[in-house]
């Protein structure tokens, strides 16, 4: 019989306080997210791999723009087993040589952090997190190749991440000829896999061209097989100004910091200074609202948390002339169009940008396009692979593939795809709330409209609300998801119009194919009443035929 007391647990001892203090430690950025890669989009070998280019393009495209140079990219992905090597080679400006560690070996490190102005990048973790993923996958560090224009040679650079400290660890560096005048280019090896579908490497290069149409895109995939992503718009998009955060949607706590942190002295230059769209009168209607315990010359930092309330209270109703745009900059309606008509193969293409709006005080804006393929109307050209996305090199997104399943959804938020975690983005929420049926389209309760149609949704913010680190998905605030509706409802109605057109158009077609059928009969039974001659028959029957073409090109004009 065994032991009764080997059964028990031994009896656990007591710990002093300052034994529990020594066993604190700081925690480093890098080893926290080393252990929750999940959180940054490096859950799956698969994701990771999409990841690394998105987060390498992204850089890429913004290095290129902040230059003002038209950016050329090109994506090169090679395997060896179960490791893949990602290259993405730019023509930006290239990268200052102390600084390329920084920006590949430290996470939370950018120029973007503080600035409230539309970009790709917001946390400063991106780049720096695939190359984190890659050594940790396969202990290899990230190479990097950047030139600027003014220097000879390259520089060259294998840098790692001491994920302890959150430092970059530059193995080696080295000065070589390379034959571009300048740019970056940037090589990681990761544990990964190449798939095909929506969330796949092409998917997101393929977006990335409809969203960036003044971007050439090179990508060479596997077995040497090319990509070419042309550029249709041949000019830079304008760039975004840095602006200063809205009174209206702005948290409590954000303000009390602000009031914290000002160097104007007076409360009248704090609303004025730290603020967008105040004047001196609107700040005044503020200060009024907001009580007699404070006054134009009532000094911030001195504001007590109930004046605080109050002032919060009073900015959320005070009249306030809406923010500047210049901070955002929306793709436009003939560029989207233009980029769209370049990758999805339609019939029908609509677009429309919304007027700005706020959000928790920052400036966003909604642009929202469709375009649908009529079934039974094959565009010339389209020939879809087996997942809806083409295998030729030219050819585009055939819709027609898509009739009797869900619309096709393109999510972007600055620009950029968003391939995951489509069920809790915003904007899959608004455009399943959206009542497709009163556009003449099919939609079971709770999913997306069905029919041969693309759906495209970008916001454009200078703080994009991502409900994770990893970038996939928009919060559904009440804000968004007003404005995407309003774009979609909007959208819904032209092609409404469109439909109903074509509706019109078929039974027109369909009755005058009825009369034609019946024309030598007509022509027969006006023969016998009138006694006509078999001459004089075949001219009424032409009579009424050129009647018939006329009404039909009449008919084609008016549509």
């Amino acid at each position: 019989m065994a032991d009764p007391s080997s059964t028990h647990q031994t009896a656990p001892q007591r710990v002093s306080a300052e034994d529990l203090a020594a066993r604190q430690r700081d925690i480093s950025v890098s080893a926290f997210f080393l252990r929750n890669r999940h959180l940054l989009g490096f859950d799956t070998p698969a994701k990771a791999l999409v990841t690394a280019v998105k987060e390498a393009v992204d850089n890429a495209i913004d290095a290129c723009e902040d230059a003002g140079i038209l950016p050329e990219i090109a994506v090169r992905i090679t395997r060896r087993g179960r490791i893949y090597t990602v290259a993405v080679t730019d023509n930006g400006p290239g990268i200052l040589e102390p600084q390329i560690g920084r920006i590949f070996g430290k996470l939370l490190y950018g120029s973007r952090f503080h600035k409230l102005s539309q970009s790709r990048g917001q946390q400063g973790m991106g780049i720096a997190a695939a190359g984190m993923y890659g050594q940790l996958t396969t202990g290899e560090p990230v190479h990097i190749l950047s030139r600027v224009e003014s220097e000879a040679k390259a520089t060259a650079l294998y840098v790692a991440i001491d994920t302890e400290k959150n430092r970059p660890d530059v193995h080696r560096k080295k000065h070589v000829e390379w034959d571009h005048p300048h740019g970056t280019r940037v090589e990681i090896m990761l544990e990964g896999h190449l798939q095909g579908g929506q969330h796949s490497v092409e998917t997101y290069l393929r977006q990335t061209a409809i969203a960036n149409p003044h971007v050439t895109i090179r990508y060479e995939g596997l077995e040497g097989r090319i990509r070419d992503y042309p550029r249709t718009v041949e000019s830079l998009p304008p760039v975004p100004k840095e602006i200063k955060p809205h009174p209206h949607g702005i948290e409590l706590g954000r303000l009390i910091q602000m009031l914290n942190a000002t160097r104007s002295r007076t409360l009248m230059q704090f609303l004025i200074n730290d603020f967008s769209s105040v004047g001196k009168k609107t700040a005044a209607q503020i200060i009024k609202a907001a009580g007699k315990r404070l006054s134009d010359r009532s000094y911030p930092k001195h504001t007590a948390h109930a004046q605080a309330v109050a002032l919060h209270r009073a900015m959320d109703e005070t009249r306030i002339p809406a923010p500047r745009t210049d901070c955002i900059v929306p793709i436009g309606e003939p560029q989207l169009l233009k980029g769209l008509r370049a990758e999805v193969s339609a019939d029908f293409y609509t677009v429309t940008t919304r007027p700005a709006a706020i959000h928790r005080g920052n400036p966003f804006q909604v642009e929202v396009a469709i375009a649908y393929g009529h079934p039974g109307e094959t565009p010339a050209g389209a020939v879809a692979g087996g997942d809806g996305v083409s295998t030729h090199e030219n050819e585009r997104i055939d819709l027609l593939r898509l009739r009797d399943e869900p619309a096709m959804l393109l999510r972007f938020a600055n620009r950029v795809p968003l391939l995951y975690q489509q069920s809790s983005c915003a904007i899959t929420k608004a455009v399943i709330q959206t009542n497709w049926r009163s556009y003449g389209l099919r939609q079971p309760k709770g999913v997306l409209p069905i029919g041969p149609m693309a759906i495209l949704v970008h916001l454009a913010s200078v703080w994009v609300p991502y409900t994770s680190e990893s970038k996939e998905a928009i919060e559904p605030s009440p804000e968004i998801t007003k404005e995407i509706v309003l774009g979609l409802q909007h959208c819904g109605r032209e092609l409404s119009h469109y439909l109903a057109r074509k509706t019109r158009q078929r039974h027109e077609i369909e009755r005058r194919a009825y009369i034609e059928t019946y024309l030598p009969h007509i022509a027969a039974a006006l023969q016998d009443i009138l006694s006509l001659s078999d001459e004089d028959r075949d001219k009424t029957l032409a009579r009424l035929d050129a009647v018939l073409r006329a009404g039909r090109r009449k008919q084609g004009d008016a549509s």
